[in-house]
């Protein structure tokens, strides 16, 4: 038997870690939160007691999060970027600099996770004020997190529906185990550093357009796509030119995302069911039959990007914006893993393969 070690490209099927978080069963269409199953903390939650729950495995619904204002330096770091600077680049800089004032130490703790994740949303808001030459807003007291966010979006609070509407989004997008950034925490966390760093590193890979950014394209691909009746003969084209349709398939998931599911019941309870709703609706039911048709076998079911689509412009989010507001949904995720990952405390270290020439020498 060889002694010479397994190369697994992207460390695909490598168990990276242990964890009690969240587990996610593909086969079975399934997305546990500390046990609970996503559609019942969707339905019954808020992002307060989840972030509370992946933090500390207690569930107490009655939880929490009041939204924090910018701090001074924050806010003047917001103030120097440039308005075409990346959304995630704003969120990822007002972390960073909160964190170089805040004296972290080690290991991380679910105060200093509650934190950003109140932060985080009104610095997010800021800069999306600020590259619109309008002034940043407070966020209004007693008003949860979800709605504080909209409001000093917006300038004004939404409706109760609207802003449910976006908790649940951020509940749903919350966790989801050991994915591409919530993995870069985790190594991060390992080597001893504090959590804002730990959170500034998965922002870095969560930003990656194969990552974070899939929602924003399924806007796109409904304008394309127009109306219900035109929805079949495009994908019908789109998948004869090998395009990708993207809101349909998953790495790990072989039956229907549990977070679409959710995602849509929220859709569809928001106050005024607009034109788009529909059509996304009525798109999904005829891109699935086409799959069918076209791809017997293979199992291609909604996932959670296309119902986060609908919900993110539904509730008045431009599309380039999607990406770090899933950003602020995982800062609750990442930061339960990277406390987790402190109470293993070891450092993330694999193993590289050597592929490059022989031992060689310089001329003379």
């Amino acid at each position: 038997m060889s002694d010479e070690k397994v190369f697994s490209p992207g460390l695909a099927g490598v168990i990276g870690a242990e964890t009690a978080v969240s587990l996610v069963d593909g086969a079975n269409g399934k997305l546990l939160y500390r046990g609970y199953p996503i559609e019942e903390v969707v339905s019954k939650g808020s992002y307060a007691s989840v972030l509370d729950l992946l933090l500390t495995g207690e569930w107490h619904p009655d939880a929490e999060l009041a939204p924090m204002k910018v701090p001074p330096a924050v806010m003047a770091a917001l103030r120097l970027l440039p308005a075409h600077a990346h959304p995630m680049d704003a969120l990822r800089t007002a972390i960073s600099v909160w964190g170089a004032g805040e004296r972290l130490g080690w290991p991380p703790t679910a105060e200093e996770a509650k934190k950003i994740a109140a932060i985080a949303p009104s610095a997010l808001a800021a800069f999306a004020r600020l590259r619109q030459g309008l002034e940043p807003i407070d966020p209004e007291p007693g008003i949860g997190i979800a709605a504080a966010f909209l409001q000093q979006l917006h300038g004004k609070a939404p409706d109760p529906g609207t802003a449910r509407a976006l908790d649940a989004y951020l509940m749903a997008g919350a966790e989801h185990s050991l994915n591409a950034s919530t993995f870069a925490a985790r190594v991060i966390i390992a080597t001893r550093s504090d959590i804002a760093s730990a959170i500034c590193g998965a922002i870095g890979a969560m930003k990656g357009p194969l990552h974070g950014g899939a929602p924003a394209e399924v806007i796109g691909q409904l304008g394309e796509i127009g109306s219900i009746d035109r929805a079949q003969d495009w994908a019908r084209g789109k998948l004869a030119r090998r395009e990708l349709i993207m809101g349909f398939g998953h790495r790990v998931y072989r039956a229907y995302d549990p977070r679409a599911a959710a995602l849509r019941k929220v859709a569809e309870a928001m106050p005024a069911r607009p034109e788009w709703l529909d059509l996304a609706i009525g798109a999904e039911e005829a891109i699935l039959r086409v799959f069918e048709e076209m791809k017997p076998g293979r199992a291609m079911k909604t996932n959670v990007e296309f119902y986060a689509a609908a919900v993110l412009q539904g509730v008045g989010l431009s599309p380039d914006l999607f990406p770090a507001t899933f950003g602020l949904a995982r800062i609750a995720g990442w930061s339960a893993h990277a406390i987790e990952q402190a109470g293993v405390d070891k450092i993330i270290r694999p193993d590289a393969k050597y592929v490059g020439p022989a031992e060689r020498h310089l001329p003379s």
